[in-house]
């Protein structure tokens, strides 16, 4: 089987996904041009070997619709030979890409593509997209389907993790984030994102917030109380799982990730291809995973897809040198680490999207992108990549420098 060699990752900061934030007035097309235009300049890219564009976005309408892979790849004016696909697995999007451009390399069906994915969260807002799993009332009520904030408090519940569990975590996340700026650990990948006349809006992730602390994480309101009550959503949870009494509602804005705009983009191929055009790998695929659960509780799926990954790749987790963990919600982490028996010292050691945000679907590029960068900044060997995926699922990838 051919190998799949990873021969650089960018990614742009990640802004506040809100009206307020650096980049609303960017559209995701120009997020993803800004890592489209990197790849080609930092590597000195002749654009025509890259054959296909594989792009990660969930909200996939208005200005992200259209296969906005295609879109981006025109706009950056890459070769009109090179293709472009813009794929859906919810959070898991931005890997998903990776490990798909991973298959058509291992297959020996491609020799040289782009992989990644963007979110423009600020302007095109989560769930504008609708979706059967989450608004039709037939399938919500038949099937247990609860907002993804019911079920990191119901894991938190069925696991007995308190409230000062994940504000610690969370925390820590902030201060880990603001280490990694202050030693400049995100400079080698991170990509300014300029205006038309070259001005630099943003350089930086906007959401760090080095003055975090215990109690005012503790005066923040929890988020998905009402949400559970008021809407009924606790009951539909508890009903699947009888063994709850009450659901402890432990999740809030601070110990959550942050809603954020960004993009992220792999290059990625063969090593005959990279060797013709002078490419160094960086990196290979060692394997990649996805499984499926149970949907109600749904956040569950990291540990199971990284057993997975990790049996194809014939490792264990003490074969791991650090992982990147998704902080969808504090739980998650959390929760890896006990299943698999993995030291917090060798989990997000740069801080998560707590700290500095979820950008949907380039989320898993970006997670790539800095567990590859800190291993060579620490001079380690593997990495794996996890996150959880809405409607219970989870995706795993394992990374070994070259």
């Amino acid at each position: 089987m051919t190998e799949s060699y990873i021969y650089d990752a960018v990614r742009t900061p990640r802004g506040k996904g809100k009206k307020e934030g650096t980049l609303h007035e960017v559209k995701a097309v120009h997020l993803l041009t800004t890592v489209f235009n990197a790849i080609r300049e930092r590597n000195d890219l002749d654009t025509s070997y890259v054959e296909d564009a594989i792009i990660g976005c969930v909200t996939q309408i208005g200005e992200q619709s259209a296969d906005i892979a295609k879109t981006a790849a025109i706009a950056a004016g890459y070769s009109d030979t090179t293709s472009g696909v813009t794929l859906n697995r919810f959070c898991g999007s931005g890997l998903e890409a990776i490990n798909q451009a991973s298959a058509y390399i291992m297959s020996g069906q491609a020799d040289l593509m782009v992989a990644g994915g963007v979110e423009s969260m600020s302007r095109v807002p989560m769930g504008t997209d609708g979706g059967g799993m989450f608004t039709d009332p037939q399938m919500i009520i038949s099937r247990y389907i609860v907002p993804q904030g019911i079920s990191a408090d119901l894991i938190a519940t069925k696991y007995g993790y308190n409230r000062k569990h994940l504000d610690a975590f969370a925390m820590e996340s902030h201060k880990r984030a603001s280490m990694a700026v202050q030693e400049g650990r995100f400079k080698k990948s991170i990509v300014p994102v300029k205006d038309l006349n070259g001005m630099t809006i943003l350089d930086r992730d906007e959401t760090i917030r080095p003055d975090t602390t215990a109690e005012i994480l503790a005066n923040l309101k929890p988020s998905f109380e009402q949400m559970g009550s008021m809407a009924g959503f606790d009951s539909v949870a508890i009903q699947r799982y009888p063994d709850i009494e009450t659901i402890r509602h432990v999740h809030h804005a601070g110990n959550s990730s942050g809603i954020v705009d960004g993009a992220a983009l792999t290059l990625m191929g063969n090593k005959k291809t990279g060797k013709k055009l002078n490419l160094k790998p960086r990196a290979r695929i060692r394997s990649f995973a996805v499984i499926g659960a149970e949907p109600t509780i749904m956040l569950t799926g990291p540990a199971p897809a990284s057993l997975k990954a990790l049996k194809k790749a014939k490792m264990t987790a003490n074969d791991i040198d650090l992982f990147e963990v998704n902080e969808a919600f504090a739980i998650v982490p959390l929760r890896f680490m006990e299943e698999m028996n993995v030291p917090y010292h060798k989990v997000n050691v740069n801080g998560g999207a707590i700290a500095m945000g979820h950008p949907l679907g380039a989320t898993g590029a970006m997670l790539l992108g800095t567990v590859l960068d800190e291993l060579e900044r620490q001079d380690k060997s593997t990495g794996l990549i996890t996150l959880c995926i809405g409607g219970g699922m989870g995706i795993a990838t394992i990374i070994e420098r070259v």
